[in-house]
């Protein structure tokens, strides 16, 4: 197949056609295998034809059809288109799902019968799994409209919603880039009400104007140097994190790369002691919750503190249960 799409490619590249020993001359095969993959071609329904010019045998492609045939594609790319197709599939009803599936459709519009036989094969051997993630069906307008300011370097107002603070504010905002983390869009952006730099979750922003008010980006502006701290959407100054996690679960903490920062260091018994630098500690506590008491901070001390706070926090809760539990056994 891949042979194939070669083919095609050189002849949309011919003004005068192409002989099949000069086909097979460029492509290093016999002749006949050339003659098999114009016939397949041809009974794929590529217009591929043969004419008699100056008594030399040429093969071309219709003039009308060289602009619908696609990027030549072998059947690893397409593959993974199809993969991330399926791995985008939390974004659908966004620009950027819809604008995939429509490229989809566009090269299977062209590929032979061949081709599509082994996608749908494809398809139906390989499924991505999702863990819990937002809808972004409904703020698709406002990803577009955000899109728009970031490409057009121009501010946008808009009503946001802060989660920590439970209340809605309205800002002036150029917006530098979008980010996609952990299943959330966020809009980057410097804030004039803040003046700084700010993250901005998309689906709490409730409404969203854009101006024709042109911002310039700086130039030493740099969002992978901006973000390389954050252990997620978290800005600030780094802090040193030293964490020990036991034997039994150091093999899944060193299988992976939590942070760009990390070193880790094998202890005697089999424990690692896990080194990072973060924009503070706040969402590292709640990552840290996750693996119970196969986790203990080491340095520094105030988050040592917040653990110790959280987890009495945790056992006054489920105490309360508990005795809530036995008054309902009661009544």
């Amino acid at each position: 197949m891949g042979r194939q799409w070669k083919i095609i490619r050189r002849l949309i590249a011919s003004n005068q056609g192409k002989s099949v020993r000069e086909l097979a001359a460029e492509l290093e095969c016999h002749p006949r295998t050339v003659y098999r993959d114009l016939e397949a071609l041809q009974v794929a329904g590529f217009p591929v034809y043969n004419e008699r010019v100056a008594n030399k045998s040429t093969w071309s492609l219709l003039e009308s059809a060289k602009h619908l045939i696609p990027v030549p594609f072998n059947v690893t790319e397409l593959m993974a288109l199809y993969f991330s197709r399926d791995m985008l599939k939390a974004l659908k009803d966004t620009v950027f799902y819809d604008a995939l599936e429509s490229l989809l459709l566009k090269v299977k519009t062209t590929l032979p019968a061949e081709y599509l036989q082994y996608l749908a094969q494809f398809e139906d051997s390989l499924k991505v799994g999702f863990k819990a993630h937002k809808n972004y069906g409904p703020h698709g307008k406002i990803i577009d409209s955000v899109n728009r300011a970031v490409v057009g370097r121009t501010h946008v107002i808009i009503q946001y919603y802060a989660m920590h603070r439970k209340k809605m504010s309205r800002r002036k905002v150029a917006p530098y880039k979008i980010w996609y983390f952990d299943g959330t869009f966020y809009m980057l952006a410097y804030c004039l009400l803040r003046k700084g730099i700010r993250l901005f979750a998309i689906d709490r922003i409730k409404s969203i104007e854009n101006t024709d008010d042109i911002f310039e980006m700086p130039p030493d502006f740099d969002a992978d140097e901006l973000m390389q701290t954050s252990f997620g959407t978290f800005l600030g100054e780094p802090v040193e994190v030293v964490i020990w996690f036991s034997a039994d679960i150091a093999g899944y903490i060193e299988e992976k790369v939590w942070h760009a920062s990390q070193e880790i260091e094998e202890q005697a018994d089999g424990s690692i002691l896990f080194k990072i630098e973060v924009a503070g500690t706040e969402e590292i506590k709640f990552w840290l919750l996750t693996w119970g008491a196969k986790a203990r901070v080491v340095r520094p001390r105030a988050l040592q503190d917040e653990m110790r706070q959280e987890i009495a926090n945790m056992l006054t809760l489920y105490k309360a249960e508990t005795n809530q539990g036995q008054a309902y056994r009661q009544d």
